[in-house]
């Protein structure tokens, strides 16, 4: 990635024009080929900018003392034309591969936290398995109440009528096996949307509403004397 910082003006030639008269501002090259130009606010949006595949092509100044031009353009013929009046910063940097974001709260995160702490959802309950098996997809958590019935719990971040459909199929088939039968449903999601709720209370399944940050911050006493 280069970034430069420079007392430039800005002109868009294209489907329409526009021009950003002369400031201080922050371009970016970005090693996809694409340019952006940035001033000092709008978060991280850029003030114009040319998506890849472009080309970037930098003349020098005609005159000494006098502005350099770069030029931008894509295959479409739009151009940037980006007047440097004075460069105050030029640097490049290798980034590399980015590994992506990794989001805190996952669904995956979720479910172990909640696996590990079944006394979340009452007083007694107890894991049977995690990613419980089914012949339409494995169930988040099984588990037992405190009188020892069965369990189904479906996890999401955020609680929508799919999810709930979800685990009422999970619902379905569970039930047909003597061994775990009868199985109660539990939704549960750090956030469940109102028709959700609406849904799963019609159905009979109980929702709750995690915690993330609670979950997580448990004091862990199972190696506690006391």
């Amino acid at each position: 990635m280069r970034l430069v910082i420079a007392r430039c003006s800005v002109d868009y030639a294209g489907r329409l024009t526009a021009h950003l008269p002369l400031a201080p501002r922050l371009i970016l090259i970005k090693a996809d080929g694409s340019v952006s130009v940035h001033a000092d606010d709008r978060a991280y949006k850029p003030l114009n900018w040319m998506s890849p595949p472009c080309t970037l092509k930098e003349a020098p100044a005609e005159e000494e003392g006098g502005p350099a031009v770069w030029t931008v353009e894509n295959k479409g013929g739009e151009k940037l034309i980006i007047t440097m009046e004075e460069v105050l910063h030029d640097s490049s940097h290798e980034l590399g591969v980015d590994p992506g974001l990794i989001k805190d709260g996952v669904e995956a995160h979720l479910q172990e936290l909640l696996a590990d702490r079944m006394e979340t959802l009452g007083d007694g309950w107890s894991l049977v398995r995690r990613e419980y098996p089914t012949a339409i997809g494995p169930v988040d958590i099984l588990g037992r109440d405190a009188d020892g019935a069965t369990i189904a719990v479906e996890i999401k971040r955020r609680g929508e009528i799919d999810g709930v459909e979800q685990l009422t199929r999970y619902l379905e088939l569970l039930n047909r096996d003597p061994l775990l039968a009868p199985v109660r449903g539990v939704f549960a999601a750090q956030e469940i949307k109102p028709q959700a709720r609406t849904l799963a209370t019609d159905r009979g399944i109980r929702c709750v509403v995690l915690d993330y940050d609670a979950l997580r911050g448990i004091e862990d006493d199972k190696l506690r004397l006391f």
